[in-house]
């Protein structure tokens, strides 16, 4: 096996030494391989197309000068000089590989040389031996990940060890399958951990990433995605790849999808130059500058040339660059070089007359007519643009690396020795990558150069913002806005965005939920929500939970949490207070006036008529359903609660059953007398009296009994007032009555009252001069009717926010009114004639036959009324 990769790998090399366009090369103790684009690739058919002045030329005499000045230091490698073999990969990763199989053929030959195969030329004659090739150590390149990894396949085959100054895809750190390779840039694994930071400082957590095909766009795609999925809080919306042959309106189609998802104004992009500045034409050409939010990779960096004429698309875009500096010795070096000085470098001559925009006359042929003539007395930076390119600094760090590995090897193997020993030659190239691996030191710009188990370097950016200068987006330039180095330092403050806003738009899939709202998620998509109120008696527990407050309490006015809910009575001074409490007071008062006069007139004829015993327990129940306004409105506690259901009932009790009492005696005396003379039993004013008590303890007893089983005490009713709108809910301080408590309470005097209805019809037929009949019949006829329009007021208000105001007001107003009623059509009349007619308070001596003999049978000669 080890024989047949040899022979076809002397196959390809041979194949691709007849292609190779041409080499730089530096004689050397120990020789360097170098890989560089200084062509880009080519078209139709071509292997190489236009030069790359600085991504090729700079970084080829970067490589160039970093040689010189390592074969220059009396310290580093003394008696040691390093070679150099530099080739051209022409952006094209096959291309690449058959230029680097010129690396590995002088192992191949060193495999395949000798009798051994017993190769002979006719006749026996031995073949002629060309000069052996260099023997290349270390390989500095490639630059694209695509090339590094075609040829870092190859070399690891022969144990070569490769540092790669710009190949940064997060492929290449798989040690398993990379073990040689090497790079002192960092991988885009560090580079999407920045971009994340970047990203959640600036509070996205919806973006759509854009990558050109590739190792480099997709695996630094993928690890933006892998990482921003662990760290939690960033969604991608879209993944949009660039084909690396674009069809025509490929672009355009790259716009219009990215606008599927108009809230993902954030775009992470991982693409060559090339493809950035189509995606800025396709964004112009959408009418769309200013809407996307670019974050771009290192290709894109602080280069002027993805963004020349796109700038007011470009705006805003915030790109990522390795941390580096300029190198002022190349500098000096680079802008020194010239046709003369220079010769060793084969494409120098190629890249004078594109930077000076001259043509050189080779070979007797004269220049071309419409160009001018090179003089060769042009210089760089005086008579064309020079800015040192970004990764300048990171080729000569890669130098000066395997150049301190080879020095410690050196060291280590040859101890006193000035120049190679045996033990280095052939160099072994795994113990030289055990050296690379341990190298430490401050490179060209001072930052210290090191590399992981995987061969890595530390990840440290730089972070700048395409920002426009005075409202001029052409005239504007990259700004440093922060750093990356393990950690995000991002100065937010300075950032500027289209339109010299300084407010960090937003590119998030859902706005935040306001206070009392929760997030429901859509499904699938963690950064997609819908806000949903925590309507009602809901609050928000969590940004994705709504709870119920507990009964007692209400949600704040933001739903943000709960409160307690405020508790409300009927108070003395509320306004539906008034009427029940200036009723009762008048009614008081009447009643009082109403005593008092039948006190002081107590053996009048018309006050022992009334019935004087039977008429203060009368006016006493009326006295009692006027107080109990007084209760209802007080503030409720155990002792008024308890006085409620006593007094409650009482009034009505007390008054209904005299009154019954009293009916019920005038209708069987006149029924006695249709039949017979004698009196009818118990009507007497003690029966008269026992009657009414009696009537009236039933409802002692029954209240008494009642607030044994359930002890009065006042409750705080939330449910009553729970209004739909939790601000008008109220707690209701009452007594633990329910409202068919209460009507039970007045039941037993409702019985009473339609019994004493019922005996006042039957007695509606008494003659007219026993006129007390019939005012009792009026009295309770007005009573019920009041009492039939107060069910319906009482009950049908049951559901009212304004329930306990409207049905305390409704039962007392009742109460008063029928106490009114009977105290107006049974005792004013008689205390009016008292007052103010006390001529007619005289008993007459003419009266019926029938009549004198009933009063006669009548004791004392009470209850029987007066005859006008």
């Amino acid at each position: 096996m080890a024989l047949l990769l040899a022979l076809l790998l002397a196959w390809l090399a041979q194949a691709g030494l007849a292609r190779a366009a041409g080499s730089v090369r530096l004689a050397g103790g120990l020789t360097l391989g170098g890989l560089f684009p200084v062509h880009a690739r080519g078209a139709a058919g071509r292997a190489c197309g236009a030069l790359k002045k600085e991504q090729g030329v700079h970084r080829l005499e970067a490589m160039l000068y970093a040689l010189d000045r390592v074969n220059a230091d009396p310290e580093l490698l003394p008696g040691v000089r390093l070679g150099a073999r530099l080739l051209d990969t022409c952006s094209r990763d096959t291309y690449a590989l058959e230029q680097a199989l010129t690396f590995v053929q002088a192992l191949i030959r060193g495999r395949g040389d000798g009798d051994e195969v017993g190769v002979r030329c006719p006749g026996g004659v031995p073949p002629l031996r060309a000069a052996p090739p260099e023997r290349v150590v270390a390989v500095v390149g490639a630059s694209a990940s695509s090339v590094s990894i075609m040829v870092a396949n190859v070399l690891r085959l022969f144990a070569i060890p490769q540092i790669s100054y710009a190949s940064t895809a997060p492929e290449l750190s798989d040690s398993t399958r990379y073990d040689f390779f090497s790079r002192v840039v960092p991988p885009d694994s560090y580079q999407a951990q920045a971009m994340v930071d970047i990203v959640r400082a600036l509070g996205w957590n919806y973006v759509s990433t854009l990558a050109s095909e590739g190792n480099y766009g997709e695996s630094g795609v993928e690890a933006f995605v892998q990482i921003s999925r662990e760290a939690g809080g960033v969604c991608i919306a879209q993944s949009i790849k660039i084909p690396r042959e674009p069809r025509p309106g490929e672009f355009n189609k790259v716009i219009r999808r990215l606008m599927e998802t108009p809230n993902a104004r954030g775009i992470i992009i991982f693409a060559n130059e090339d493809d950035i500045r189509r995606v800025l034409e396709a964004a112009r050409q959408a009418n769309l500058t200013g809407h996307f939010l670019w974050v771009g990779s290192d290709s894109w960096g602080a280069k002027t040339s993805p963004i020349l004429s796109l700038e007011d698309v470009a705006v805003g875009a915030i790109t990522i660059l390795p941390k580096r500096a300029s190198i002022d010795g190349f500098d000096q070096y680079f802008m020194t070089r010239s046709l003369e000085n220079n010769r060793r470098n084969i494409w120098f001559a190629e890249f004078w007359e594109e930077n000076f925009n001259c043509k050189l006359t080779s070979s007797g042929a004269q220049s071309d007519d419409a160009t001018r003539k090179c003089t060769g007395e042009e210089r760089i930076g005086r008579d064309s643009t020079y800015e040192q390119e970004g990764k300048v600094q990171f080729v000569i760090d890669a130098v000066y690396a395997i150049a301190h590995a080879l020095h410690s090897m050196h060291q280590a193997l040859c101890p006193g020795h000035t120049g190679l020993c045996p033990a280095m030659e052939p160099t072994d190239g795994r113990t030289l990558l055990q050296y690379i691996r341990a190298v430490r030191f401050n490179g060209s710009a001072g930052t210290p150069v090191m590399f992981n188990e995987n061969g890595d370097a530390p990840g440290r950016y730089d972070i700048f913002q395409y920002q426009a200068t005075n409202g001029s987006a052409s005239s504007g330039g990259y700004q440093a806005v922060g750093q990356w180095a393990e950690a995000l330092r991002l100065d937010v403050e300075t950032l500027q965005w289209a339109g010299d806003r300084h407010e960090v738009p937003s590119s998030q899939c859902s706005l935040p939920c306001g206070p009392g709202e929760r997030k429901k998620m859509v499904k699938g998509v963690p950064c997609c929500w819908h806000c949903e109120a925590c309507d009602g008696y809901r609050f928000q527990v969590d940004e994705f939970t709504c709870e119920a407050c507990p009964g007692h309490m209400r949600p704040t006015p933001n739903h943000t949490g709960c409160r307690p809910t405020p508790v409300v009575r009927l108070t003395w001074s509320s306004p539906w207070a008034a009427p029940p409490l200036l009723l009762a007071v008048l009614g008081i008062m009447a009643t009082t006036t109403v005593v008092a006069t039948f006190v002081r007139h107590n053996n009048t004829p018309i006050v022992r008529a009334s019935g004087r015993e039977l008429s203060y327990v009368l006016l006493t129940g009326i006295f009692l359903i006027y107080a109990v306004t007084f209760l209802m409105v007080a503030e409720p506690g155990a002792a008024v609660c308890a006085c409620r259901r006593l007094f409650l009932g009482l009034g009505t009790t007390l008054s209904y059953s005299a009154l019954l009492t009293k009916t019920n005696r005038i209708y069987r005396i006149f029924e006695q007398g249709k039949r017979s003379v004698t009196p009818p039993p118990f009507i007497s004013p003690t029966s008269q009296l026992v009657i009414t008590f009696s009537l009236t303890s039933l409802q002692v007893v029954g209240v008494i009994a009642w607030m044994g089983a359930q002890p009065p005490h006042s409750v705080i009713d939330y449910e009553e007032q729970r209004t739909v709108d939790p601000e008008q809910a109220r707690g209701v301080l009452k007594c633990d009555m329910s409202d068919l408590s209460l009507i039970g309470c007045l039941g037993y005097s409702l019985l009473l009252m339609v019994t004493c209805t019922v005996y006042a019809i039957k007695a509606r037929g008494v003659p007219e001069t026993f006129n007390e009949a019939k005012p009792i019949g009026f009295t309770m006829y007005t009573t019920c009717i009041i009492w039939l329009a107060f069910v319906p007021i009482f009950f049908g208000t049951a559901q009212s926010a304004e329930k306990i105001y409207i049905q305390t007001m409704t039962l007392t107003v009742s109460l008063s009114l029928s106490a009114s009623v009977s105290l107006g059509m049974l005792y004013v009349p008689k205390t009016y004639v008292i007052l103010f007619h006390p001529e007619q308070n005289v008993q007459k001596r003419k009266r019926s036959l029938k009549t004198t003999s009933t009063v006669a049978a009548s004791p004392k000669g009470e209850g029987a009324e007066d005859s006008k």
